[in-house]
């Protein structure tokens, strides 16, 4: 079995599943039952100054079938008093001093707020914390959460607020309600962050009830924005966290989030630069003994793969991620139709015919019976038939034109603009 233990700036879990700070890590009756399931670590449902939640706070979406595609809330931070919450982590941390608790905090941006709750949670044992700065409701509007996380030099000045007295490592969660998070991720670094975490939730209305008019959720027949997360965000996330990996400006460790819900999601954000992944929605759908499942898979996987640590994969496809501009122009696939395994539904010549490049004809052979076949020389390996099939294997996309040597855009730029500067030069 591999080794599925990690280090997170300095903070060491049994396995990288950490339950995200969320309803899942709201007592410490919750987290003992997801650690006794076998979750490595937990963020604890977001600490601060006493609040009021609202009635009721979480929708979902669903599409085609499938049951919490996405997933919204307007949830506020946790509204159990914070001398509870520190007792029960205290005790939960007593009982489970192998895994890891992270008390997410979230304060006003004002020093002695911060120097304050970070040493009150410090006191009871806790193996990091993580800044919140991702709320993108109810808090927002208190000039907390996203309203802090959205400012660099808001991230910047608090991270170091709370760096100036912290003795565990501090990680900073990140909103993606942003135009670029690299851009807060380095203020983070700037700011002395021990390693980021994102992303937090999404702006969103889950939908509207066209029979009441009210929106989903609603409370007494009014509506606010929420924040959506789910298997629905997980590209977003997924690019989020490439972009902070391959910064050179950003060279701490990164705690995936978004859209996780099995082991093979784990791998993917982990390959792209995730020390370790957090979990929520999942959680939520399925409850907390899917861990199972993901701990299985992922050592199945590292041992298919005769990889020893789960460590080893951080990172690893990083490289591979890069800007358009540095794609080879001259490779090239095109769809080949398997018809053995077609079923003759006719999907790939309706997508290509109808929305892209009318490059699947449908032919008749000896016997009558027809077929589907790709005119190779026009198709120009957009993937969409690929996508829509409804048959694994019976589309695949084939290298051709293997012999072409690689340009990218970039390159063919360079060239373009040095040969008209040669011909603005001696062309007179």
């Amino acid at each position: 079995m591999a080794d599925l233990r990690i280090n997170l700036a300095g903070i060491e879990s049994p396995n990288p599943f950490w339950l995200a700070s969320a309803p899942p890590t709201n007592s410490g009756y919750q987290v003992q039952r997801a650690f006794e399931a076998g979750w490595g670590g937990a963020v604890w449902k977001t600490l601060g100054d006493p609040i009021l939640n609202v009635s009721s706070r979480f929708a979902a979406v669903s599409f085609n079938g499938q049951k919490v595609a996405g997933f919204n809330n307007i949830e506020l931070i946790t509204d159990r008093p914070l001398e509870v919450n520190l007792k029960e982590m205290y005790e939960t941390k007593k009982k489970f001093p192998d895994h890891a608790i992270i008390a997410s905090l979230m304060v006003e941006p004002k020093q002695e707020k911060w120097h304050e709750i970070v040493k009150r949670v410090e006191d009871v044992g806790v193996d990091g914390l993580e800044l919140n700065f991702g709320c993108p409701h109810g808090m927002a509007e208190r000039g907390m959460g996203a309203a802090s996380g959205q400012v660099p030099s808001l991230v910047e000045k608090q991270t170091y607020w709370a760096k100036e007295v912290a003795k565990t490592p501090v990680i900073v969660k990140l909103t993606p309600n942003i135009t670029d998070i690299t851009a807060t991720a380095e203020a983070a670094v700037s700011g002395g962050a021990d390693a980021i975490s994102m992303i937090n939730t999404i702006n969103s209305l889950a939908g509207v009830d066209i029979d009441t008019w009210n929106t989903i959720p609603h409370v007494g027949g009014k509506g606010a924005h929420g924040g959506y997360c789910g298997p629905a965000v997980k590209p977003i996330a997924l690019h989020m966290v490439g972009e902070c990996a391959r910064n050179q400006q950003i060279p701490i460790p990164i705690s995936g989030i978004g859209g996780i819900s099995d082991w093979k999601s784990a791998v993917e954000f982990m390959l792209m630069g995730a020390t370790g992944v957090q979990v929520c929605t999942a959680a939520m759908h399925h409850g907390f003994r899917i861990v199972e499942d993901m701990i299985d898979g992922l050592n199945h996987y590292l041992d298919e793969k005769g990889i020893a640590s789960v460590m080893d994969i951080v990172g690893k496809s990083v490289h591979k991620y890069s800007d358009w501009g540095d794609l080879d122009l001259n490779y090239k696939v095109v769809a080949q139709i398997n018809n053995d395994l077609c079923i003759k539904c006719n999907k790939c010549h309706i997508a290509c015919e109808d929305t892209s490049h009318q490059c699947i004809d449908m032919l008749k052979g000896q016997d009558g019976v027809g077929y589907l076949k790709v005119r190779e020389e026009d198709c120009v390996g957009c993937n969409l038939c690929s996508i829509v099939c409804p048959v694994d294997g019976a589309i695949e996309m084939v290298e051709v034109n293997r012999d072409l040597q690689p340009m990218t855009w970039n390159e063919r730029q360079a060239v373009i603009g040095s040969a008209a500067l040669q011909a603005e030069v001696f062309g007179k």
